[in-house]
């Protein structure tokens, strides 16, 4: 399979088919921030070397990801297995998914960043680890779950300190709102976990809402997989900011 890698720019790492632009009318409202930033010679080496193997295009059609014969991503291809499959969003810079994913090679995970060097900085943390269960796309995930990922194909879905766009006029491109858990229901298998977090108590209460309210989940405390505490988190601890955890199971 021919894979493009992303060409690499210290202001403006997602050009071409990486680019992420602002949403048209007709299109879904994007759920975080398109934003540059400069990856540095390590990070650009990971993804020279590692983006073919490890990593995906979400949004470049002349870099398919394996797909099964109705147009779904195939993970036993992907993967080489079949295994209980997991999808992480936004997984930053990929702390969490690493220690996670080593604690449970079991199952396999799609961790997909829309930025840039969140994805390079994943790539770089899974080598050093020598860890083969992670797969990383670039591009949205919400994306990828509408087009890609078929219904209840998913043992988990992750979305740990998603973008909480603390402006009113804003909350409407949060990610956990009715119509995107209702997407994500639908691609968990019965019994299957949503686990998310948050650091900021509006957004929790909103999360809170929204997920007891779709009609097929229930609260499943305790459910989810182990989440390590990450440098994002502890630094939201000492800015006095505690996190909590949403665990929801589908039960139809």
């Amino acid at each position: 399979m021919r894979v493009h890698l992303p060409r690499l720019t210290a202001v403006d790492p997602t050009p071409g088919p990486f680019r992420h632009p602002a949403a048209a009318p007709h299109e879904p409202l994007r759920t975080f921030h398109p934003r540059g930033a400069g990856l540095g010679p390590v990070r650009q080496d990971a993804l020279r070397r590692l983006f073919p193997e490890l990593g995906f295009s979400v949004h470049d059609e002349d870099a398919p990801f394996p797909r099964t014969a109705d147009g779904m991503l195939d993970p036993v291809a992907m993967f080489g297995r079949s295994a209980p499959l997991v999808l992480e969003i936004g997984p930053g810079m990929g702390e969490a998914t690493v220690a996670m994913a080593a604690a449970d090679p079991t199952r396999d995970v799609l961790a997909v960043e829309a930025h840039l060097p969140g994805v390079a900085n994943l790539l770089k943390l899974l080598d050093e680890a020598g860890i083969g269960n992670v797969r990383v796309g670039h591009g949205d995930a919400l994306d990828l779950v509408r087009r890609a990922i078929a219904p209840g194909a998913l043992a988990e879905v992750r979305a740990f300190f998603p973008d909480p766009w603390p402006k009113v006029r804003h909350h409407k491109r949060r990610l956990v709102q009715p119509a995107h858990v209702a997407l994500l229901r639908s691609r968990l298998v019965v019994g299957g976990v949503l686990h998310t977090a948050t650091d900021w108590p509006d957004y929790a209460e909103q999360m809170a809402q929204v997920l007891s309210s779709d009609p097929g989940l229930e609260p499943a405390p305790g459910a989810g997989s182990g989440r390590p505490v990450t440098a994002f988190e502890r630094k939201a601890r000492a800015e006095g900011r505690t996190a909590r955890d949403l665990v929801y199971r589908r039960v139809r």
